[in-house]
């Protein structure tokens, strides 16, 4: 069981299951969505989370994904997109103890900015990592 939350503590969320897909994803909606460089997710089946306090504010950030922010701090908290019902997306850093989730490839990177060298070893992608493939960028 993972716990984890926005900054302000306003919203509190419990995951139930072993993460997958832990990503450090560098596309620009991710990038103007958090302020940041790239953002590490991980992702768990959505019937093994639940928020456990407050109610995060959903957006559609495109036609196909909404995501998940506390409106009191702006702490990104979820990403869910249309093609993968079952899932979600949690930010890795939101966790109460993020280093318990270690990214393991980097996607989008055809969109990362040029200042990020990706020097840790992690496979890396242009896109999203495909399925059962182990191609790197």
């Amino acid at each position: 069981m993972m716990q984890g939350g926005c900054f302000c503590g306003a919203i509190r969320y419990q995951a139930d299951d072993l993460p997958f897909h832990e990503t450090n994803c560098h596309c620009s909606i991710c990038r103007h969505t958090s302020g940041a460089p790239f953002v590490a997710w991980f992702s768990v089946p959505k019937a093994r989370f639940r928020i456990l306090a407050g109610e995060p504010t959903r957006f559609r950030s495109s036609r196909q994904a909404t995501r998940s922010f506390c409106s009191s701090c702006g702490t990104p908290l979820t990403f869910e997109h249309d093609d993968f019902p079952e899932e979600v997306d949690v930010t890795i850093c939101s966790l109460d103890n993020p280093e318990a989730v270690l990214p393991k490839a980097h996607i989008w990177t055809s969109s990362r900015l040029t200042w990020i060298n990706l020097t840790d070893g992690l496979p890396s992608y242009r896109e999203s990592r495909p399925e059962g493939e182990n191609s790197q960028d």
